[in-house]
Order: structure tokens, then C-alpha cells, then sequence
């Protein structure tokens, strides 16, 4: 979860969100790192008790993780994921056409609304 920047949003400093999954056939979790404003770095290591693919954990751990971030009062979140699919759909330029993914992508429309702002960018895995 490393080789990001923070870039600014127009009239504040973002919280960031950075967000790594795994699922296996026996196992899925993520890890989750909050950095408030001033840098200090929040880091959650999650299991889940259900199996799941790799991009519904990746939707669960951002979505776990921007709950965490609005519990914490973050107004303003600049995310990132590794993985592409996710990081499209979210940004409207892939469609969900799996019904577990329009779920999660409508939980994630209804967080943003929490926020000044939100942006999602991709990272290179």
C-alpha cells in the first residue's frame, strides 16, 4: 500500500484511504489504512466470516473503510485500491453487471454522499 501522494482537494487536506483484499478459497479479509490530515495513520486488519470473491472483498473493505473514515470525521477522502475493475465501476466508467457488485456499488454511492468529497484512484499492485 505504498507509492501514493496526497493530492489536495480544493480548500482542505483529505483523509486517505488505502485499501488491499485477499480472498482465497478458505479465507478473505483486507487490510485498511485511514491517514487523518495531519498524518497519522489508522491501520485495521479485517477478516471476513464469509466467503467472497476478490473484488466483493476489495467493495467490502472500501466500504468498511469509508464508514471508518465518516465514524472518524473525515469530510473529505481521497481512496485508493489496486484493482481495476472496482476502481472503475466506482468512477462510473465500468458497468456492474454482477448483482453482489450493483449491491456494493450502491452501498458505495450512498457513503459518498457523506462526504464534501471523494475520489477513488487506482494503484499498481
Amino acid at each position: 500500500m505504498t507509492g501514493t501522494t496526497q493530492e489536495e482537494v480544493p480548500g482542505a487536506r483529505p483523509w486517505l484511504l488505502h485499501v488491499d483484499s485477499s480472498s482465497t478459497a478458505q479465507e478473505s479479509g483486507a487490510g485498511i489504512v485511514l491517514t487523518t490530515p495531519q498524518g497519522d495513520n489508522i491501520e485495521f486488519e479485517v477478516k471476513f466470516e464469509f466467503k467472497t470473491s476478490n473484488n466483493k472483498a476489495e467493495y467490502e473493505a472500501l466500504i468498511l473503510g469509508m464508514r471508518i473514515a465518516q465514524d472518524a470525521g473525515a469530510s473529505h477522502l481521497l481512496a485508493y485500491s489496486d484493482s481495476h475493475l472496482i476502481v472503475r465501476q466506482i468512477n462510473g466508467e465500468y458497468e456492474a453487471k454482477e448483482e453482489s457488485m450493483v449491491q456494493c456499488l450502491q452501498q458505495m454511492e450512498e457513503l459518498k454522499t457523506n462526504f464534501k468529497s471523494f475520489q477513488l484512484h487506482q494503484i499498481p499492485r
